[in-house]
C-alpha cells in the first residue's frame, strides 16, 4: 500500500512537471515560431557528442534494462543508426527548408505561388521499449530538422535508460526546446492526452488505438508506428543457406524484439524441412551457448517471457510441432533468455498466428506456388515489412505490386529501416504516416501554400456584372 501511495505521488509529480514543459515549448516556440537553417543544423549536430560520449553508459544502462542487451547490439541498432541519422539530417536540412515554386493556371496569372515548409509547434513522442535510443533520436531529429520543440515520453519497461536519456538530453537541451518524461503507464496516458502539434507514437496496435481516441479530443495529427506480423517469402528456387544467414540477422537481433522481425516464414512445402536444419544450424553457429553468453539478448521483462511461452504452450496444446533450439542443452533458469523456436503445423486458432509474436520465435508455413503465398499474406491485415528472396526480379516485382507492406525488403531483412533517405511507415493495423528522409521532414512541418499578387490585377475583369467580353472569353476558351 505504502509502494502504491509513492508511485501515485511520483506519477502526479511527472504528470505535473509534464504539463509544465509544454506549457513552456509552447511559450519558447511562440517566440521563436521559425528558426534559422543554422539553428537547426546545430542542435541536430548535439546530438552526436551527446551519443559517443556517453555510450558505455548507455550500453549499461540498456544492459540493465533487459537482464542482458548484447553490447553489440546497441552499438549497431541503436547508437550507430542514430549517429548516422544525425549526419544525414545535419546535411539535408537546408535543401528542405527551401521553399517549394509551383505553377499558376490561367485564372491565377500572373501572380506567383509557393510552398514554405512552416514548423508545426510541439510535438510530443512515445518511445516504446524495444528499441528506446533510436526511437527517441529518429523522430527527435526530424521534429528539429522541420524546427519544433519537443517532448519526449520514455517506456515504463526501460527505467535506466529513460533516466538516463533524460539527464543527458537535460545537459543537451533547454527544457523549452526538448525535454524526456518518465513514469508509468498513467503518465503515458496523460502525455498522449496533451494538445500536441503533432504526436508520434511507436508501439503496439491495441495501444496505438488508445493513443488515437486521446489525440483526437484534441484534433492532434498522429503519426502510428506499429507492427502486425511481418512475412518473409522464401523463393522456389533461392539457395535456402543464403536466406536463412539474411533471416537469422533480422529474427535474431535483440531476440525477436523488433517490429519488422520477420514474424512467419512462407517456405516451398518440399523445402520445409531444409529450412529447418539449416536453421538449426545457423543458430548453433550464431550461438552455441546462450545462458552465460553476452551476445545472446533477454527478453525484457517477466510479462513479455510469459507471454512468449503461452504462445508455445497454446501452440502445442493445438498441435503444432515445436522446434527449440538449445545448442548446448542448457538450463536458462530466470535468466528470461528464450531459445529461438520454429513452430511448424500451425493453424489460425492458434495464438501466435493471430498476434505479432515480438520475441525468437517464428512460424513456418508451406506454400504450392507464388500465388498462394500471396493469398495468406493478402488474407491478413497488412504488414509493417515483407520480405521476398528470389534472384528473379520479375517474381519480385510480381510480390511488390500484389501486396501491401508498410516497406519491403529484397533478398534481405530489417536493412531497410536504417535507410536514412527513405520513408518508413506501416499501412492500415501496422501504422499511419511516415517518418525517416524528406517524409520525416514533412510529417512535422505545415507545408504552406502562398499565393502573391503584384501590382497588376487581373481579376478585375471578371469581378461583376458578369457576361462581359472577358467572361465569354474564358468560357470559351478556358472553361472546357
Amino acid at each position: 500500500m505504502v509502494a502504491e501511495i509513492k508511485e501515485l505521488k511520483t506519477d502526479q509529480a511527472q504528470i505535473t512537471r509534464m504539463n509544465t514543459l509544454f506549457e513552456a515549448q509552447r511559450a519558447a516556440f511562440r517566440r521563436q515560431p521559425y528558426s534559422s537553417v543554422e539553428e537547426r543544423r546545430e542542435a541536430i549536430l548535439r546530438l552526436k557528442p551527446m551519443l559517443l560520449d556517453h555510450q558505455d553508459e548507455i550500453i549499461e544502462a540498456l544492459r540493465q534494462d533487459f537482464g542482458n542487451r548484447a553490447a553489440d547490439e546497441t552499438k549497431l541498432a541503436e547508437l550507430l543508426t542514430s549517429v548516422e541519422g544525425i549526419k544525414y539530417h545535419a546535411k539535408k536540412v537546408a535543401k528542405w527548408m527551401k521553399p517549394s515554386r509551383r505553377s499558376v493556371g490561367a485564372p491565377q496569372w500572373p501572380g506567383k505561388a509557393w510552398v514554405e515548409y512552416q514548423p508545426v509547434g510541439v510535438v510530443g513522442v512515445i518511445v516504446p521499449w524495444n528499441y528506446p535510443v533510436y526511437l527517441a533520436i529518429g523522430p527527435l531529429l526530424a521534429a528539429l530538422a522541420a524546427g519544433n520543440r519537443v517532448m519526449i515520453k520514455m517506456s515504463e519497461s526501460t527505467p535506466a535508460t529513460g533516466a538516463l536519456l533524460q539527464r543527458l538530453i537535460a545537459d543537451t537541451f533547454p527544457e523549452d526546446q526538448v525535454a524526456v518524461v518518465n513514469g508509468e503507464v498513467d503518465v503515458a496516458a496523460a502525455f498522449s492526452a496533451l494538445p500536441f502539434d503533432h504526436l508520434l507514437f511507436t508501439g503496439s496496435t491495441s495501444v496505438g488505438r488508445h493513443i488515437l481516441r486521446a489525440a483526437a479530443e484534441n484534433l492532434t495529427p498522429v503519426t502510428l508506428e506499429l507492427g502486425g506480423k511481418s512475412p518473409c517469402i522464401i523463393g522456389e528456387d533461392f539457395p535456402m543457406n543464403e536466406a536463412v544467414e539474411r533471416i537469422a540477422f533480422g529474427k535474431c537481433l535483440n531476440s525477436g524484439q523488433t517490429c519488422v522481425a520477420p514474424d512467419y516464414i512462407l517456405c516451398p512445402e518440399q523445402r520445409v524441412e531444409e529450412f529447418v536444419e539449416q536453421w538449426r544450424a545457423q543458430i548453433g553457429k550464431l550461438y552455441p551457448t546462450m545462458e552465460e553468453n553476452p551476445d545472446y539478448t533477454s527478453i525484457i521483462n517477466d510479462r513479455q517471457y510469459q507471454r512468449l511461452q503461452g504462445y508455445l504452450r497454446d501452440a502445442e496444446e493445438k498441435g503444432a510441432r515445436i522446434v527449440s533450439i538449445n545448442p548446448a542443452n542448457e538450463d536458462l533458469g530466470d535468466s528470461r533468455k528464450l531459445p529461438h523456436t520454429l513452430v511448424l503445423n500451425v493453424t489460425d486458432e492458434m495464438k501466435i498466428a493471430q498476434d505479432e509474436i515480438f520475441g525468437p520465435l517464428m512460424l513456418v508455413i508451406p506454400y504450392k506456388g507464388l500465388d498462394q503465398a500471396l493469398d495468406y499474406v493478402n488474407d491478413r491485415p497488412r504488414p509493417l515489412a515483407l520480405y521476398y528472396f528470389d534472384w528473379n526480379s520479375g517474381n519480385g516485382q510480381y510480390v511488390l505490386r500484389n501486396t501491401h507492406a508498410g516497406g519491403v525488403c529484397l533478398n534481405d531483412t530489417v536493412s531497410h529501416v536504417g535507410v536514412d533517405d527513405m520513408p518508413f511507415g506501416g499501412v492500415g493495423p501496422s501504422g499511419m504516416g511516415h517518418y525517416h528522409g524528406h517524409e520525416g521532414f514533412l510529417t512535422f512541418s505545415k507545408a504552406k501554400g502562398v499565393y502573391r499578387k503584384g501590382k497588376f490585377n487581373g481579376t478585375k475583369h471578371i469581378l461583376p456584372p458578369y457576361g462581359r467580353g472577358m467572361h465569354r472569353f474564358i468560357y470559351k476558351y478556358l472553361l472546357k
